[in-house]
């Protein structure tokens, strides 16, 4: 693990979305296994004041900037991460990696058939890929067992969940080893896209990072989880400020 830029307290690998990938690809061949998280404004609000989240971020293998928040955070601060990462984009990546170098990729996640539809779809858009399990991720805790032991009977090399943050982190981390797969990482509401049950933001906005802003056009109920980015902001200026007081002082 390489030395990570640290943003109110998570620890963000200093990677673009190719140097992800490479370090995914390399995770294959290395011992295992290994949790990739995809961490935005929210999470890092969260890991503040949820001691378990905190120390999932911290041993995760590779913690990426899922989010302009959190980029625009690390340059205010003075520790500029080289670019976001979106989830979205870097489960393509994979999806893209995985067909031509022959990975087989296990699918948790959704509703009813939201994952299986997802499947049909990734396997037409990337010819080749090896999917070798589906699952929906309406479970409970006394369905653990089940679910763990389909996975490993797939015996894929990269798992993707789609079970809604935090949960899909917490659930991920706490049964790492009894997966027995290579790579694992959370991928929100990805699985919807692909499934064509859900609607992805239009380029534009993507570039200028507005993603969550379109979400939240679309689902205002997610007002309450947004008002992290806010909060985030004020912590950041609140620490910049700080950070230049010493500054100050020996001036």
């Amino acid at each position: 693990m390489t030395q990570r830029v640290e943003i109110l307290g998570t620890g963000f690998d200093a990677v673009d979305l190719e140097s992800a990938v490479r370090r995914i690809s390399a995770m294959m061949t290395e011992p295992g296994p290994h949790l990739v998280v995809t961490a935005n404004v929210e999470m890092v609000m969260l890991a503040r004041r949820a001691p378990d989240v905190r120390e999932i971020l911290a041993r995760a293998s590779l913690v990426v900037a899922d989010g302009v928040g959190v980029v625009w955070g690390s340059r205010q601060l003075g520790r500029p991460l080289p670019a976001r990462v979106p989830g979205i984009d870097l489960a393509e990546r994979l999806c893209r990696e995985a067909a031509g170098r022959g990975w087989r990729l296990y699918l948790l996640g959704g509703a009813a058939g939201v994952a299986e539809a997802a499947s049909a779809r990734l396997r037409a858009r990337y010819p080749g890929l090896l999917i070798t399990g589906c699952a929906g991720g309406y479970f409970g805790p006394g369905e653990d067992r089940r679910v763990v032991e389909a996975v490993r009977r797939a015996s894929p090399d990269l798992l993707f969940a789609g079970l809604g943050f935090p949960r899909q982190e917490r659930w991920l981390a706490g049964r790492l080893d009894a997966l027995g797969v290579p790579v694992v990482m959370g991928v929100g509401g990805t699985l919807d896209v692909w499934a064509g049950r859900a609607r992805r933001a239009p380029r534009l906005w993507q570039t200028l990072g507005l993603e969550w802003s379109y979400r939240l056009l679309r689902e205002p109920r997610r007002i309450r989880r947004q008002l992290a980015i806010p909060q985030f902001m004020g912590v950041i200026y609140l620490e910049r400020a700080r950070a230049a007081v010493p500054r100050l002082r020996r001036s």
